[in-house]
């Protein structure tokens, strides 16, 4: 039902009408162009009534063509919604997976499309284009309107391996992978999505070291993937270390330093 606040002399009944119309249909958020065909001509002069209904601050807008409820903050929900084809990614899900305790100050948003940030009701958001193969591993989470796109557990963790930039650091990443619990079939898969050999390595190194349940196949595909050519283990670390043999990585991060990170005992 519509709320009280909308009874006022400084409404028309038809900018009433579709406040009703909104609550009816729970919409909190939403394009100019979904409402239209949401209405079906039920109403008309849609785009004179909502910009004079955010004028009045019973709408926000959220930027040119999309809308939402005024007390509507849900950030990963808005987020989406800045890109057709947009996800949830990168360090955004890994906290949203319970995968880190740090909460990142911006919003991570894959998609296939160029868009630069962009900050909505004060919330920062980044959009990470990617190659439309990478744009895989996605899954729906929420209820109706508030529903919104979030890359799987796997996903996450093969994508911040791939742009460790943003992870929120390699050292929460590391820990982030020995917390996961992760299906060798799914890493493989979203492996060979990305194409990153080096990526490829670095996660397969890790889950030998750390001795990761149940991924003994994606170790072996990992081994399988390496080649002639030395990485850094950590891409954005200094160019020193032990020198990995059988993975062609040069740790610097030693073994020691990352199951410290990780807490293990060796």
């Amino acid at each position: 039902m519509a709320s009280s606040t909308y009874i006022s002399e400084n409404l028309t009944q038809n900018q009433l009408a579709l406040l009703r119309l909104l609550d009816d249909m729970e919409l909190d958020i939403f394009s100019l162009d979904e409402l239209s065909k949401t209405l079906k001509g039920k109403v008309e002069n849609i785009n004179e009534m909502v910009e004079n209904l955010v004028h009045k601050k019973l709408l926000a807008r959220i930027e040119r063509g999309k809308f939402c409820r005024t007390n509507f903050k849900d950030e990963l929900v808005i987020g989406c919604h800045l890109v057709d084809d947009g996800c949830v990614s990168y360090w955004s899900a890994l906290n949203k997976h319970g995968l880190t305790e740090q909460f990142p100050n911006t919003v991570f948003i894959q998609t296939t499309k160029q868009k630069a940030e962009k900050t909505v009701f004060g919330v920062k958001y980044q959009f990470v284009r990617v190659a439309l193969s990478k744009h895989t591993g996605i899954k729906t989470q929420g209820f109706g309107n508030h529903r919104y796109k979030i890359t799987e557990v796997e996903k996450t963790i093969v994508d911040c391996f791939d742009l460790p930039e943003y992870s929120g650091g390699y050292a929460e990443l590391i820990r982030a992978f020995n917390e996961a619990k992760l299906n060798s079939e799914k890493l493989i898969e979203y492996c060979e999505a990305i194409h990153n050999i080096a990526t490829t390595k670095r996660m397969g190194f890790l889950a030998e070291l750390l001795n990761k349940k149940g991924l003994k196949p994606f170790i072996r595909f990992a081994k399988e993937k390496v080649n002639t050519k030395y990485n850094l283990f950590d891409t954005q670390g200094s160019d020193k270390g032990e020198f990995v043999n059988e993975w062609r990585l040069r740790l610097n991060i030693s073994r020691e330093e990352i199951l410290d990170i990780c807490n293990k005992v060796y």
